[in-house]
């Protein structure tokens, strides 16, 4: 469903003649922006009124009134996020983390903020799993989310694990609460969210072992320079603005 976002249309001398996704966009009066809803505090749903919000949704919804559009939020899942940009399901994807894999079939906007991958598992555990070695041994069971850049980590800095790549919506932390797995990974930013909810969970290594850190930038189509360069353009403005400064503070309590 489509949400109001700003009050006047684009004038027709303001779309560009082309058919880049941009003009399409302005022409039909909506953004349309694909979302998963499960990375807190990036894009989350509130279950009070069933709606998104989060440091992404704040920042796309920005982008829509900047276009003087509306947005359709389309749900989403990380594994088929560029088939959906292939597919023409949505216009540009929320906020992802930068991987070689995902350049290869869709292109990134520049960054607007970034983080790192911590291990995440129940406090109680702490005292065994207290480094990224201690956690990889056999019989340690290791859960992410199928799709995401965290099951290629998790692979990567747990040969010795058995991994379990679980299908949205059921999260690698979850999975954890419930015992079916010992260890989770995710970013930084999530796992300080996930840590204040449910107090039974714990950061299992020094901020300063962080690993894979990585920018956060929007997905769109390869293929539409045109696209790509207004984005890219829309970021470097509201960078110098300070508007991503605020939301970092806001959202990811960076000073």
């Amino acid at each position: 469903m489509a949400s109001q976002v700003a009050a006047q249309a684009p004038a027709a001398a303001d779309i560009p003649a082309n058919n880049s996704r941009l003009a399409k966009i302005l022409e039909r009066g909506v953004l349309r922006v694909g979302t998963t809803g499960d990375f807190n505090p990036m894009s989350f749903r509130d279950t009070a009124t069933n709606s998104y919000q989060g440091y992404d949704i704040e920042a796309v919804t920005a982008l829509a009134a900047d276009l003087k559009v509306e947005i359709e939020w389309v749900s989403a899942e990380w594994a088929t996020i560029t088939t959906g940009i292939a597919a023409d399901r949505f216009d540009i994807f929320s906020g992802a983390s930068v991987s070689v894999a995902r350049a290869r079939v869709a292109a990134f906007s520049i960054p607007y903020t970034e983080a790192g991958t911590v291990p995440l598992g129940l406090a109680s555990a702490a005292d065994r799993f207290n480094s990224w070695a201690a956690i990889n041994e056999a019989g340690v069971r290791v859960a992410v989310s199928q799709g995401t850049v965290f099951e290629d980590q998790a692979r990567q800095h747990f040969p010795n694990t058995t991994i379990q790549a679980v299908q949205s919506p059921a999260t690698g932390f979850q999975e954890v609460l419930s015992g079916r797995a010992d260890v989770t990974i995710t970013s930084n930013v999530e796992a300080a969210t996930l840590v204040a909810k449910y107090p039974e969970l714990k950061v299992l290594v020094p901020s300063a072992e962080q690993r894979n850190k990585r920018p956060f930038a929007y997905v769109v189509d390869q293929n539409d320079p045109v696209w790509l360069n207004f984005i890219n353009t829309w970021v470097s403005l509201r960078r110098i603005e300070g508007f991503y400064a605020a939301l970092d503070a806001k959202w990811l309590g960076k000073a």
